[in-house]
Parts: C-alpha cells; structure tokens; sequence
C-alpha cells in the first residue's frame, strides 16, 4: 500500500542553474513514475507488518528535499500509529541544492523523526545501497537499530578524492565500501539483496519479540 503525502512548493527559491529546477522535476517524474524521490509503503515481510521508504538515485541522484523530507515524516508517523517497524533503504548523493535550506530543514526533522521511532520501542533498520552519502549518511542513515548494506556498496559523507585532497594523504584500498566500513565497526552486516528478505524477516521477528518481553 503505497503512502502519498502532499508535495510542498516545487520551487520555493526559483531555481535555475543549466536547466530550471521546475523542468528538472518534470524530467524526474516523468522518468520515475514519482512525484519525489522516496517511495513509502505499507507492506509485509513474512508476515511482519513494517513500512518501508525507499529512495530511487533516478530521481536527480536520490537527493532529499523538502518533498522527501515529508515523505519519510508520513511514513514514520504511519509506523508509529501502527506500530509497525519502519525500513529505510537509502540510494542518495546527498541534500538537494536546488532547495538550498529547505533542504537541510529536512536533515533534522528526518532524524528527530526516527528517534520517535525508537522512542516508540519500534525497529529502525536501515539497508545502505551504493551510494548512500552526503547529508543523509551523516544522519537518519546511519542511525538505524540494525545497519545493513549490499556488497560493495559506497558509504560516506564526501568523495574519496576529496578526502585526499583535504588531509593530503592516499586512502586504504576499498575505503567507504560496505565490507571496509563493517570491518571497522560502522556497519552490522553486509548481506546480498537475495538474501535481504529473510535476514530482515528474522531480525525484525527478534527485536520485535525482544521488545514486546521488556515492556
């Protein structure tokens, strides 16, 4: 059951870089089939009732706006008030410049959003796709219960070569995959998306009992 929310204003700075921001969205929605770039659901994984927020890299690189910001607010006050667990699968290169503060408004709102989620005694988890950077890893992304991510998948807040240009010295091999970043203590699990299913379905069947037990 997919989760529609109003969109906010468009364009609320009046964007224009190459392109206007205004045919940017059109673009994205006509390529998409969506009016922003999460799409949020209400579904079930073996039996479990959980929402689910995905974010589709087609829609001007997976950015957050003010629109995605309010996607995921709907999607956490659905799982709340249903007291389901809510899944989050990022695929972003970060905020979105055209919405310059309106986008960054979303940073917070997002995270406060899944600490309600925790607050709720509800599982967080959250399944990093390749990439998963900028604003959205240095918050709600990697502040789940349970972090997951596919294989090989790029983690991290700015580019590799940024990095070496900033601290002057050449990264270890495989830095910001999801194998690094596990084997560094960032990340829980790498699991193959064959193999997502399950995993989420038997984690979830434990933290939700685990809970249940405590209250």
């Amino acid at each position: 059951e997919v989760l529609n929310t109003p969109i906010p204003l468009d364009d609320p700075l009046e964007w224009k870089d190459s392109k206007t921001y205004l045919e940017r969205l059109k673009e994205a929605r006509k390529n998409t089939g969506q009016a922003c770039a999460v799409l949020s659901c209400k579904t079930t994984i073996k039996d479990i009732d959980i929402v689910v927020s995905a974010v589709d890299f087609k829609f001007i690189g997976g950015s957050i706006a003010s629109a995605e910001g309010e996607n995921i607010l709907h999607a956490v006050s659905t799982a709340i008030n249903e007291k389901c667990s809510y899944l989050f699968m990022p695929c972003s290169g970060g905020m979105r410049m055209q919405e310059n503060q309106f986008s960054l408004q979303a940073l917070p709102k997002t995270t406060i959003a899944v600490q309600m989620v925790k607050d709720a005694r509800l599982p967080y988890v959250v399944i990093l796709t390749n990439p998963t950077s900028g604003g959205v890893s240095a918050s709600f992304g990697m502040l789940g219960d349970i972090q997951i991510a596919e294989p090989k998948a790029k983690c991290g807040f700015a580019g590799a070569r940024v990095i070496e240009q900033t601290i002057g010295e050449t990264l270890p091999e495989g830095f910001q995959t999801a194998e690094y970043i596990k084997n560094h203590g960032g990340i829980d699990l790498v699991v193959s998306r064959k193999d997502l299913r399950d995993t989420i379905a038997t984690l979830l069947s434990i933290l939700l009992k685990k809970n249940k037990s405590e209250v």
